[in-house]
């Protein structure tokens, strides 16, 4: 893992890409290279046959330059930092502050990279990685980036991003939303979508933050007790279904002015499904008993996969889902942060 700080002052945590599958990646490019070389090659020999040697020599440096130099730097910029061979492998090429590589950048690291793999061997390349905590080779030393993990392996488990913890969902039922606006709703959705990429002190602050600012907008304030990430969940699943069934509603009047039948009962969402607590199951639901989905959202390309409901109920998540009340009044006790396992 390596700590990257955005230029929102947020440190994440990414895992970097080590020798092996940094190899691998290479050894695809290096394949797909040599390939479109010698099909330039047999063309600028034709050309050669019809025209002077000066012609054959430029056409040839022209074409060595733009497979060898031309190829990664062309990819890395159009496809944010991914190359075929990074794309098999699920690399990706990143700034030092997290953010997409650019021109300059990729034009470093290519031509670093010619005189690394292509001139002396790949020896430079393979001794700057090793002796990097990062696996940077001179090329990203230059550019100033780092090539991250973007794909990890095993099972990733997918969800809303938001969803309605069971005991919130009495007070979230009865909020005034009319104040929340887009914009406030869009980075709370963030703050969720990124909640596990975070590190723990960062979380608890940027949660709390964000919280303050919904829970000034809103009417009831939150309970006392829960923590920010949670409410932000409640808000953003009430808000969701609330206009889900605008929308519902709007298209059920329209069929009617078209004369068409009515929707179905079930095209009107209810409730916002609840996410287990720590205390015990929540109520079972009417109807056949559905899979519960993961709190907040699934994983990210290279962050870790959510642990299954089930386990947030002890050891360090014991306090995630649900808790312990407040003795006293106030906006929610932070308590232990959580840690990834």
């Amino acid at each position: 893992m390596a700590e990257l700080v955005t230029g929102e002052a947020v440190a994440l945590e990414l895992r970097v890409a080590r020798l092996p599958s940094r190899g691998c990646a290479l050894l695809l490019d290096v394949i797909l290279q040599l390939m479109v070389l010698g099909t330039l090659t047999n063309l600028v020999g034709m050309i050669a046959a019809v025209a002077d040697d000066a012609w054959a020599v430029g056409l040839s440096l022209v074409t060595v330059v733009l497979v060898i130099v031309g190829y990664p730097c062309a990819m890395e910029t159009l496809t944010r930092g991914r190359t075929v061979g990074k794309l098999a492998l699920g690399l990706r090429v990143v700034a030092d502050d997290g953010g997409p590589v650019r021109f300059r950048q990729a034009l470093l690291r290519s031509l670093a990279g010619f005189l690394e793999f292509w001139t002396l061997y790949g020896a430079p390349a393979l001794i700057a990685s090793l002796c990097s905590n990062r696996g940077k080779r001179l090329g990203d030393v230059f550019a100033g980036t780092i090539v991250i993990q973007e794909r990890t392996s095993g099972p990733a488990h997918f969800g809303p991003v938001a969803v309605m913890p069971p005991g919130l969902m009495p007070w979230a039922q009865g909020l005034e939303l009319s104040r929340v606006s887009d914009e406030l709703a869009m980075t709370a959705r963030q703050y969720l979508v990124r909640f596990w990429e975070l590190l723990p002190e960062v979380r608890d602050e940027l949660g709390a933050r964000i919280a303050g600012q919904v829970a000034a907008v809103v009417s009831p304030p939150p309970p006392p007790g829960w923590r920010p990430e949670l409410v932000l969940s409640a808000v953003l699943a009430e808000r969701r279904v609330r206009e889900a069934r605008r929308l519902a509603a709007q298209r059920a009047q329209l069929r009617r002015l078209r004369g068409e039948p009515p929707v179905p009962d079930e095209a009107f969402p209810g409730p916002a499904p609840a996410v287990a607590m720590a205390g015990g199951p929540p109520p079972p639901p009417p109807g056949p008993a559905r899979p519960v989905p993961p709190p907040f959202s699934g994983p990210v390309p290279g962050g870790p996969a959510f642990l299954p409901p089930q386990q947030y109920g002890a050891g360090p998540y014991q306090n995630v889902l649900n808790p312990p009340p407040q003795p006293t009044g106030g906006w929610p006790a932070q308590g232990p942060a959580p840690r990834r396992s």
